[in-house]
């Protein structure tokens, strides 16, 4: 029996499961949406929904103005960014319109914190959205898009 064994193994070992989220992670940052197995999916959203709300958390501590930080702030923002950069990849591509970015861990984090948190720092969670699409011809197995959901910044954008 499996009690208090939570998690899917999908049929890899823990080094390679960890990258596989990590990797499928980074891409659904960066471009917002992936496609995916419906056991991946819904095991990565237990993988990026954290992330996200720790993300949300700095962006919220972090200073407005001039005031200076203390050193227990300074700390606090350091932790929770490795906490962060400990579940994305050493680097991973952006594709764009002018051609593909290779971003390190660094700017991963910088991006999940400018660019994602803002959106949602009302929102109390629930940022993903799995959508059934069809079954894969090889093997039959079903096909989702895995989904961040419209946050307040693009809807914002989207009116004007």
């Amino acid at each position: 029996m499996r009690h208090h064994k939570q998690g899917r193994k999908l049929g890899r070992n823990s080094s390679h499961r960890r990258a596989l989220f990590r990797n499928m992670a980074a891409s659904l940052v960066l471009h917002g949406r992936i496609e995916t197995t419906i056991a991946k999916a819904k095991e990565l959203r237990t993988f990026v929904e954290p992330l996200i709300t720790k993300a949300i958390r700095l962006r919220r501590e972090l200073p407005t103005g001039s005031r200076k930080p203390t050193a227990e702030q300074e700390e606090r923002w350091l932790h929770l960014r490795r906490l962060i950069a400990a579940r994305l990849p050493q680097a991973a591509t952006m594709k764009g319109k002018g051609g593909d970015r290779l971003l390190n861990r660094r700017e991963l984090v910088a991006y999940l914190l400018d660019d994602i948190a803002p959106r949602y720092l009302k929102r109390p969670g629930g940022y993903t959205r799995i959508r059934r699409l069809v079954f894969r011809k090889g093997d039959n197995a079903p096909l989702v898009i895995l989904e961040l959901v419209p946050g307040e910044a693009v809807k914002a954008a989207a009116e004007t």
